[in-house]
């Protein structure tokens, strides 16, 4: 099958391999997609734990997946924003960037990863792999944005969608919108998704007897005026402060 393209691999095709050829072709086959440039691949898997085993001879760069990570966190972001207006033309800005977060954040590019069996083909040294560094999430969705990202640059744009749409469909069928979830952590990934820093909660009272205490918060996101929320403990405000906030905001 010629080389560059998403189809269906067979393992009958592939010659005898390398342990480390072998891990990369079955890889290509979970994926769908053949690479021209092996070493895009082959880099998008090799962690940065690797150190001088993976230093360019002519460059004295390391040969790691950081950088293909930058840009397979880039990949993503449009992909499912292009993906997230097509599904629902009418959100609003605010719920999309909510979407988008819980889209690409570490949590589900961890998930992707597994769903790519990528552990499998990581290269990491030998102390990362005797720590389960197959296993640990940061690990996995770093490199799961670097192939992307590889894919990308070895395929384009319409290679990667293909790959993009193969492996996130579950993520969009769990998709929830942030009514769907604890009122703080919908807030928190809101903010962050729009590029300001956590909220803030301050106690502005607290009245009533000991026994059946009433709580008033207040919740800050940089630039925004504070919300209130009340409730029988600090917890139960926060939420109720986190949840005006949102409701706010994202119906202006």
């Amino acid at each position: 099958m010629p080389a560059g393209s998403v189809s269906s691999i067979s393992s009958r095709d592939l010659p005898a391999l390398s342990p480390r050829a072998e891990a990369i072709a079955g890889l290509e086959q979970r994926l769908g997609y053949e690479f021209r440039d092996k070493g895009l691949i082959d880099r998008a898997l090799t962690h940065a734990s690797i150190g001088e085993g993976a230093r360019n001879t002519k460059t004295g760069r390391l040969r790691d997946n950081e950088r293909l990570e930058f840009l397979g966190d880039r990949v993503l972001g449009l992909l499912t924003a292009e993906a997230l207006l097509e599904r629902d033309p009418e959100a609003r800005e605010g719920d999309l960037a909510l979407r988008l977060n819980a889209m690409v954040n570490g949590e589900t590019c961890a998930a992707v990863a597994r769903a790519m069996e990528l552990g499998d083909a990581l290269r990491l040294s030998g102390g990362e792999t005797r720590t389960g560094g197959r296993e640990k999430p940061s690990i996995l969705a770093d490199a799961c944005e670097a192939v992307m990202a590889a894919v990308y640059l070895d395929g384009g744009f319409d290679a990667a969608r293909a790959i993009f749409l193969k492996f996130w469909t579950p993520a969009f069928a769990d998709l929830q919108t942030s009514r769907g979830k604890d009122p703080k952590t919908a807030l928190q990934e809101w903010a962050q998704s729009l590029g300001k820093p956590l909220p803030t909660y301050s106690v502005r009272g607290r009245d009533g007897p000991d026994h059946a205490p009433i709580f008033t918060i207040d919740v800050a996101v940089l630039g925004m005026e504070p919300a209130t929320g009340a409730g029988p403990s600090r917890q139960a405000a926060e939420k109720a402060a986190a949840q005006a906030l949102l409701d706010r905001e994202q119906t202006q």
